[in-house]
């Protein structure tokens, strides 16, 4: 066992004793990892060991940085961190920004000086910052000079935390940029135990509760070896795309990291994502892999089906979706306007990304998929025991990633018996494939019936009418509960008493009758997360 190069023990000795830790598996040759590595070293380094130097690894309108370039800029900017700002191995550095090339490289930079990583949503706001704060305890902050005002505000409020540096803002004295254009130095790799920590993950809030997930050095390289490796099938050519944000580790993962494995290209663009804006710049930036949400695939939808019989198809070759489930209606829709298949998968914050997929050429209608290579998943009751065959049941999962929270006494609802138990309720069929019912809390039980809230929600999509679309059981003395359904209109349809009986006979024809919803309320927009979750606990609220 290599000793722990991180001399700030902070995260260290937060993390959840060994009883209360998942069992980590690594029983495939690609999962096999030398006791010490530095995540950046060796997506990074080795990087132009392989001969991608001159590929471009990070791009924006008009901006192209290689391979080599990144290398010497993450170099530049880990000397800040370290001789400039005096930080040490261990330090916890906020990040706060946009998905942007300088926000990307300022993450490498502070996990290649054995540092961790706490990169945050950039719509959070002063009050949500100092949550985070008071939780991870960094002594230092990199922000994107345009979120500058929240910081600030956060700072002054948080006494522990010694500077923020501002970057995106190349022409400011004391900018990031500046001070890293004094340090043209090679910055050799902190010596990281592959167990030392790389980045604090929070939860994107769909509970409102956040937690604060850590992730090892070798966490993150076993994420690359597993459904990047065996479902996604990247190569050098890629050109990935996606509206995630950096923040996320879906979006850190798909949008960074796993690229950066296969020596592909991230393309952030300059403006806000719409789902126009996307689907047009499909065709500018050149993509051939992109990653959103299910609910941005279905809004952007009509714009790339327009684009196509204009243009022909984009170079695109790859969708994937994750984050929330993926409704059928919404997979074909996307079929229809893209020609493509899209790539499912479940993943979670704790894990930090997909462990159940199914590569295009394998999908199952109506399932995510099958367990990632590297995991092993089963259904269980609430005892732990695996229940039958085609039984709705609770997901549980092992591998080489899994759930360690920061000094959270909510670890022991995530691991039990060595297990993760994301939440959320399923079937699998005799094939091995795995049916997404709901999260285990929304669950709805009416009148004896067991149902899960996106089966109703797919069958709500399916109508003309709706937009999107959310579901969720509300209290009922006499039923137990009942199905209410909160529905946004696509234009030219005027809520009332006849859409909802209109709606009503839909679900009662497309799925068993007692699974219609008894309430339908319409809403100009449902409440998400910054990253396209829908939050039902806020529907439950209204």
């Amino acid at each position: 066992m290599v000793p722990s190069a991180q001399r700030d023990r902070f995260v260290h000795e937060r993390l959840p004793g060994a009883a209360d830790l998942p069992t980590f598996r690594f029983d495939r040759p690609e999962l096999q990892f030398a006791p010490q590595l530095n995540l950046v070293h060796e997506l990074l380094d080795k990087a132009l060991d392989k001969g991608w130097g001159e590929r471009v690894m990070l791009r924006s309108p008009g901006v192209s940085v290689t391979y080599a370039q990144a290398a010497a800029r993450v170099d530049a900017l880990a000397q800040v961190l370290v001789r400039d700002c005096a930080l040490v191995s261990g330090n916890r550095v906020l990040l706060r920004g946009g998905n942007s090339i300088a926000m990307a490289l300022a993450l490498l930079a502070v996990v290649k000086a054995g540092m961790v990583a706490v990169a945050t949503m950039p719509l959070l706001r002063a009050k949500e910052l100092c949550d985070i704060i008071d939780k991870a305890q960094p002594v230092l902050a990199l922000c994107d000079a345009r979120l500058m005002a929240e910081m600030e505000l956060a700072k002054a409020q948080s006494p522990g935390l010694q500077t923020v540096i501002a970057f995106n803002q190349p022409d400011a004295a004391d900018s990031l940029e500046a001070r890293a254009a004094r340090h043209t130095d090679h910055f050799a790799a902190c010596p990281t135990a592959a167990t030392d920590i790389a980045l604090l993950a929070f939860t994107s809030g769909t509970t409102g509760k956040p937690k604060a997930a850590v992730h090892t050095h070798r966490d993150v390289l076993a994420a690359c070896e597993t459904w990047p490796r065996h479902m996604l099938r990247a190569h050098p050519d890629d050109i990935v795309m996606g509206s995630p944000p950096l923040a996320f580790t879906f979006g850190l993962g798909g949008m960074l990291i796993f690229p950066m494995w296969a020596g592909a290209s991230v393309y952030f663009p300059d403006i806000p994502y719409t789902p126009q804006a996307m689907a047009e710049l499909m065709y500018a930036s050149g993509a051939t892999i992109c990653y959103t949400a299910p609910t941005f695939y279905r809004q952007m939808a009509p714009f790339l089906k327009a684009l196509r019989q204009q243009r022909g198809a984009p170079p695109l070759r790859i969708c994937v979706s994750a984050g929330e489930a993926l409704p059928d209606a919404t997979r074909q829709l996307w079929k229809d306007a893209s020609g493509i298949e899209m790539l499912d998968g479940i993943g979670a914050t704790e894990m930090f990304h997909i462990f159940v997929s199914a590569a295009p050429d394998a999908v199952r209608r109506g399932a995510i998929g099958t367990v990632v290579p590297g995991y092993v998943a089963k259904v269980v009751d609430d005892a732990g025991v695996e229940v039958a065959l085609g039984t709705v049941g609770k997901l549980a999962v092992q591998g080489p990633t899994g759930c360690k929270y920061l000094d959270d006494v909510r670890q022991a609802n995530y691991v039990r018996n060595g297990w993760n138990h994301p939440g959320d309720a399923f079937i699998q069929d005799a094939d091995g494939y795995f049916f997404y019912q709901a999260r285990t809390d929304d669950m709805i039980i009416t009148a004896g019936y067991n149902l899960g809230a996106p089966e109703v929600e797919d069958a709500l999509l399916k109508h003309p009418a709706v937009a999107e679309c959310g579901v969720i059981g509300r209290p009922d003395s006499e039923r137990g509960m009942v199905v209410k359904a909160f529905c946004v209109l696509r234009d030219g349809y005027t809520p009332g008493a006849a859409l909802v009986k209109d709606l009503q006979d839909h679900v009662k024809a497309s799925i068993a009758p007692y699974k219609y919803p008894r309430e339908i309320e319409f809403l100009a927009a449902l409440p998400r997360t910054e990253t396209g979750k829908l939050q039902r606990f806020k529907l439950k609220q209204i």
